[in-house]
């Protein structure tokens, strides 16, 4: 599989590369999080994150002022599994380099999406990205062995717990949590724990 950068003209579709952003004191925060021995670990808010210096900024300039929340997903992992996706942006930094898989919303044709469509990006350590509203993101991979740590922002409350409503459509049977929906891989331990299955083909692993 290819893997493109985020500065190449590939990635302008799914996202963009944020300009004026430092970055230096969240890497360093992230650092002191210990890795976990295996798999991935996801939290939407983590204080000592939110108290870095670019909290602000990213408040701010990214989200033009919105109340945001900043956590972390961290670990290791090469593979797609499954592909979500919010009604807003996300923003994503790493402390090392770090690749996301990712494809269009609008790819799902009739609640299925073909694996092949998806694409591969690496994002250099440091560098904050915007991945949009409309792009079907997960987990990111590592690129080596040590692992990866990204912190996430995203608007407050995203990927907290999942409202309780009666189910009026398709989309609605999608929703795993609060302002997040999810199809998922076959392969994948999401499925096997009851998530929609809508991803056919290779479950793409970058090892």
């Amino acid at each position: 599989m290819k893997i493109y950068s985020v500065y190449d003209r590939e990635f302008a579709p799914y996202g963009k590369v944020l300009e004026g952003f430092d970055t230096a004191c969240l890497v360093g925060a992230m650092k002191k999080i210990p890795l976990p021995a295996e798999g991935t670990a996801y939290e939407p808010s983590i204080v000592g994150l939110e108290a870095t210096c670019v909290y602000g900024d990213l408040q701010n300039r990214a989200y033009g002022g919105m109340p945001i929340q900043l956590g972390m997903c961290w670990g290791h992992n090469t593979k797609l599994n499954c592909l979500e996706y919010h009604r807003d942006s996300e923003v994503n930094v790493g402390d090392t380099d770090f690749v996301l898989l990712l494809a269009k919303q609008e790819e799902i044709i009739d609640g299925v999406l073909d694996t092949s469509v998806v694409k591969a990006f690496k994002v250099p350590a440091g560098v904050a990205v915007e991945v949009y509203a409309t792009t079907l993101h997960y987990a990111p991979c590592h690129v080596n062995a040590e692992g990866f740590r990204v912190a996430v922002a995203l608007p407050r409350g995203t990927n907290t717990e999942k409202p309780a409503f009666e189910p009026k459509c398709f989309e609605d049977k999608l929703l795993t949590a609060r302002n997040k929906w999810l199809i998922a891989h076959a392969d994948s331990s999401e499925a096997k724990n009851g998530a929609y299955v809508g991803l056919v083909g290779e479950n793409i692993d970058i090892a």
